[in-house]
């Protein structure tokens, strides 16, 4: 059974006579509706950034995420320059600086760093070598740790202390 309330607006009651709606409150459904859809959109969104964009990997332990770009180009360059002392020593059969790989046209790096990073190379005797890159620490309560790098002939980058 339906009685007009407003021109164009009815109410609705039951069989027995008990209010149910008018179509005036059921517009507004929709308007809710919308935006609990965009609450529950905003809130996977969240969740999204929060365990995957957040929480990606770091390349090295207790290193800030930004950092890594930077320790892959080392990890380049240290890879770079152990081809060069490799190279060198085969063809020399000694171990020279980092400056003379440089100068003799061997490495084509133009400087001996990168992003506060220092390379020096270290002969051990024969035909072995170590090139290591060092950054200054961290000041003191910093959340940001450099690791020290090196790579031997074996060709392994590894973090050393």
């Amino acid at each position: 059974m339906a009685g007009e309330f407003a021109p164009g607006c009815y109410q609705l009651y039951s069989a027995n006579g008990e209010y149910l709606a008018n179509n005036r409150t059921r517009g507004k459904n929709g308007v809710m509706r919308a935006l609990a859809l965009v609450l529950v959109a905003a809130l996977i969104l969240f969740g999204v950034y929060q365990f995957y964009l957040k929480k990606m990997p770091t390349t090295d332990a207790g290193t800030a995420s930004t950092q890594a770009i930077n320790l892959t180009g080392v990890r380049m360059d240290l890879l770079q320059i152990a081809k060069a002392e490799r190279g060198n020593m085969a063809l020399n059969s000694n171990c020279t600086s980092l400056d003379e790989l440089i100068s003799s046209g061997s490495l084509s790096m133009s400087r001996s760093g990168r992003d506060g990073y220092a390379y020096e190379i270290k002969c051990t005797g024969g035909a072995e070598f170590q090139v290591v890159g060092r950054h200054a620490p961290a000041p003191e309560g910093s959340p940001i740790r450099y690791p020290v790098l090196a790579i031997d002939s074996s060709m392994q980058v590894s973090e050393i202390q």
